[in-house]
């Protein structure tokens, strides 16, 4: 945020330099507004041209599309607005450099004077607010809040969190649990194994035992 409002300020001084350049002297006494928009494409001329038909226009429009690359956040947009002011500002030193021989830099009255320095200085001014500037991916990444955990299904058993193991939700079956050992006494159809008579000859039964049990418990009628 910082960088983008640091980076924004510099754009918007850049473009206002450039914006003002054509209102001071260029080349000798003749002031920026003089030159026409197309000198620097056909050639430097003595013909005069009005202030919206000058070099004013392509620094007006450096200084739009500076102020759509600030509102967007763009440092893309910005450059582009500083390589349009260095551009035109190069190619009409080239051609005046062709139409008087050579380009002198003199104190007086001659050669080179302060707008086409204060122009140079606007567009190294938007370049430099374009490398300030942090731009709109990385304002929204700083922006963009951590995402939640995942929900686990609803299908999943109910776990304690320091065994992970399946807690009382995990009973599936309303029924007891099976015994260990099942049940071996009187009812039962088969004997289990361990009850059964492994003797090699196995104890029968007396029938003479089996009357006296009777009568003891069923005495004769007199």
């Amino acid at each position: 945020m910082i960088r983008n409002v640091l980076g924004s300020v510099v754009a918007l001084v850049g473009a206002a330099a450039a914006v003002q350049s054509p209102f001071h002297s260029w080349y000798n006494s003749r002031l920026g507004r003089d030159y026409r928009v197309q000198d620097p494409f056909a050639g430097i001329t003595e013909v005069s041209s009005s202030v919206m038909g000058s070099i004013l226009l392509p620094f007006l429009f450096a200084a739009l599309v500076t102020l759509v690359g600030v509102v967007l956040r763009s440092r893309w947009v910005v450059a582009l607005a500083g390589l349009i002011v260095l551009a035109f500002t190069v190619l009409w030193m080239v051609r005046v450099g062709q139409a008087v021989g050579s380009l002198t830099v003199d104190g007086g009255e001659s050669g080179l004077r302060w707008g086409v320095a204060q122009a140079l200085a606007g567009g190294i001014l938007l370049l430099l607010g374009a490398l300030l500037m942090s731009g709109r991916q990385r304002a929204a990444r700083a922006d963009r809040t951590a995402e939640p955990y995942p929900v686990p299904p609803d299908d999943r058993p109910d776990t304690w969190p320091p065994t992970q193991e399946p807690g009382p939700a995990a009973q599936t079956s309303p029924g007891p649990e099976p015994e260990a050992r099942p049940y071996t006494g009187p009812g039962r159809h088969r004997a289990s194994p361990e009850d059964e008579d492994t003797a090699r000859y196995p104890v029968q039964d007396d029938p003479r035992d089996e009357g006296q049990d009777r009568d003891r418990y069923h005495p004769p009628h007199p």
